[in-house]
């Protein structure tokens, strides 16, 4: 009888879960519900309630909308008699659909099943189960039972094993609201330390972050946890930093290795030498010694390629540093942040104390409204727009960002004051502009391909273009827009006479409208088994759901025709730079994306190197291997002269005089083995 309702049990919640809840049928929190807020620079995003039913059912519900997108969901969770989830089950709806997800233990097994994936385990000692989707409540359970015991480790489903780390502590709220809260480390679910806090009662408290989810009343102690969590945590990058790295006193030299030289092509059987991170020497390998003393490393089989170049990287902790050094990145443009926590970590570097990629950062300006950037810096007028911008300079930022929310009347005098300052002017389309209007206001660059193809959209699309609208409206039409007619036509020469950058973050369009839940994202498929599971689980999310009367074949056809705007734009002489918006793991897809488009290998490099040193002013001493160039260098395993994919495979990085191990380098952010030689299936 004990199978028969255990089978039962997950047959039962599979059938609830089967079609989309809509956000009128969610559970409806009680008048005492614990409340959460979600905010940012921006303001109030969404809450979050937490209560208890009468069946000692633990339940939450989220609401969030950002910048057009919604999430609506609730979560019920059961107890098992070992304190761990027995029952599960995950209702509503987000951009991507339906959120449905179950898990249930009967008979010695865990079942679960998401929208991405499915499967069982045998249960034979106490685990917590980490949903695919968003984790309401019950990914708060393992941390609080660690909080409990922080010197042990519980045991995760479908893998892995978290283990915690005590921070810092600060006092928050006033009067009889006035407690102490306590700053941890979470290691073993993602594939680096994750903060939180919780109160003195061992519960969460919150979760601070670009966006921050914070217990109702204590709001405006956010800015005080992010600053006690983030010096907390930079204690740890020093270790890092002095470990992951060594500063040899003698020459470096790469013996017999294909370099690409000179910012332009590939020289097989080369010798580079390198000391106190410049480059000493490039000579024909059969002619050229190295120094006696000199650190020698064998070339035959690997390539040495310029530090590559991340031109979309929201650095998200000093974590982002090492993460993007293993994959060979040596420089990113971060083009929105949390800006005084860029300026401290900039600082930290120039200590001694941060391992990162050199960054160029930009201040994000934004109007105010719904839709308003989670990290905006946010202005109301002209004054305060072209305020923002002398800011900006001040804070030793190299450009400034425009957003959606931000009013097209103020973008000419602010990108006015822009140039004068000597900053870059990039950034999303504001709601109502045609990429064409914003490069004759003073756009240098246009930031994400679909703003660009914006120009041939529908005016309900380009009037909500900060919202849903720039993937749902470009996904619905783009795949009918003739590239060689107006106005794209027109559009793509401007770019190229007026030197217009483009950052397209190809593999963005990609992810959000290609796949369907649970097929395996091309961008991470060689990563698979490197990372803890609850990070791979996510390779295999869907993009975004098609609205009523488009079909995923039409994202698909419009993703095709965003990836041949591309390529029309390179040949044309539109200069492109290679970024991710991501974690960075996606950079070389990026690049494969771009040899798809037409692309030759080598534009595709320098996609990811000299182009963007150029665009930043960085190129006379940076972005290619060249005598007296700063050594920020690569050494990869195979050939991406012929397979750009290639560029995986780091094995060397030197950036700043320092000597860097990629696996050593992985290791530190949770990746365990060089990606696959081959993508996956």
């Amino acid at each position: 009888m004990r199978t028969m309702i255990g089978t039962a049990l997950v047959l039962v919640l599979a059938a609830k879960a089967a079609a989309l809840v809509p956000a009128d049928q969610l559970a409806r929190p009680p008048a005492d519900a614990t409340q959460f807020t979600m905010i940012s620079t921006a303001g109030q995003h969404g809450a979050i309630s937490e209560w208890t039913a009468p069946d000692g059912t633990l339940m939450a519900r989220l609401h969030l909308v950002l910048r057009g997108q919604v999430w609506d969901e609730d979560e019920a969770i059961k107890l098992g008699s070992d304190g761990t989830i027995s029952g599960y089950e995950l209702r509503g709806s987000s951009p991507n659909g339906d959120v449905a997800e179950t898990f249930a233990i009967a008979n010695g097994t865990a079942s679960w099943k998401s929208q991405t994936d499915h499967g069982s385990a045998p249960y034979a000692a106490p685990a917590y189960y980490l949903p695919a989707g968003i984790s309401i409540r019950a990914g708060d359970l393992p941390v609080e039972k660690l909080v409990a015991n922080p010197d042990g480790e519980v045991a995760l489903l479908p893998g892995g094993k978290a283990r915690i780390q005590k921070l810092t502590t600060l006092d928050v709220g006033q009067g009889a609201a006035r407690q102490t809260v306590t700053a941890w480390a979470i290691t073993g679910i993602g594939g680096t330390p994750a903060p939180t806090w919780t109160d003195a009662k061992g519960k969460i408290f919150a979760t601070v972050g670009a966006i921050s989810i914070v217990r109702a009343g204590y709001e405006a102690d956010e800015p005080a946890m992010q600053q006690a969590q983030d010096e907390a945590m930079a204690k740890q990058s020093p270790i890092l930093a002095h470990s992951l790295a060594t500063v040899p006193d003698v020459p470096v030299v790469f013996q017999d290795v294909q370099a690409f030289v000179f910012g332009n092509r590939y020289q097989k059987h080369v010798t580079v030498v390198i000391d106190h991170g410049k480059i000493q020497g490039i000579g024909p390998a059969s002619g050229m010694k190295a120094p006696a003393n000199a650190i020698v490393i064998d070339g035959k089989g690997k390539t040495l390629v310029p530090g590559l170049w991340d031109s979309h990287m929201h650095v998200g902790d000093d974590y982002t540093g090492p993460s993007e050094l293993s994959i060979g990145v040596t420089s990113v443009r971060d083009p929105g942040n949390d800006d005084q926590l860029t300026i401290a970590r900039r600082k930290r570097r120039a200590a001694g104390d941060l391992l990162s990629p050199h960054v160029y950062a930009s201040s994000l300006i934004d109007g105010k409204g719904p839709n308003t950037a989670q990290v905006a810096n946010v202005v109301t007028s002209e004054a305060e727009a072209v305020k923002a911008v002398d800011d900006a300079k001040a804070k030793g930022q190299t450009g400034v960002k425009f957003y959606g929310t931000f009013n097209p009347a103020w973008v000419a005098p602010a990108a006015a004051e822009a140039h004068k300052l000597g900053l870059h002017v990039h950034g999303h389309l504001p709601a109502g502009m045609k990429p064409s209007q914003a490069i004759a206001a003073g756009y240098d660059e246009l930031t994400h391909i679909y703003f660009v193809s914006m120009e041939a959209m529908p005016d309900d699309v380009v009037q909500h273009s900060n919202g849903m609208q720039r993937f749902s409206g470009t996904g619905k039409y783009m795949k009918d827009v003739n590239l060689d007619a107006e106005p794209m036509k027109s559009l793509i020469a401007t770019m190229a006479k007026k030197h217009i950058y483009s950052d397209p973050t190809l593999v963005v369009v990609e992810s959000l409208f290609v796949p369907e839940n649970g097929d395996l994202s091309p961008a991470y498929a060689p990563y698979v088994g490197t990372l803890p599971p609850a990070v791979e689980r996510g390779f295999r999310q869907g993009g975004f759901a098609p609205p009523p009367g488009v079909t995923r074949t039409d994202y698909r056809a419009s993703f095709k025709k965003e990836e041949e705007l591309v390529g029309r734009m390179h040949k044309a002489g539109v200069p492109i730079v290679a970024g991710t918006d991501g974690s960075g793991l996606e950079l070389v897809r990026e690049l494969e994306l771009y040899v798809e488009s037409g692309f030759s290998n080598v534009d595709a490099l320098r996609a990811a190197t000299i182009v963007p040193a150029t665009l930043v002013g960085a190129d006379g001493h940076t972005g290619r291997i060249a005598v007296g160039w700063d050594a920020d260098v690569v050494l990869v395993d195979g050939d991406p002269s012929k397979k750009i994919g290639d560029l995986r495979h780091t094995k060397i990085v030197m950036m700043d005089g320092k000597l860097m191990d990629a696996d050593k380098l992985r290791a530190a952010v949770g990746v365990s083995a060089i990606p696959a030689y081959e993508r996956g299936e």
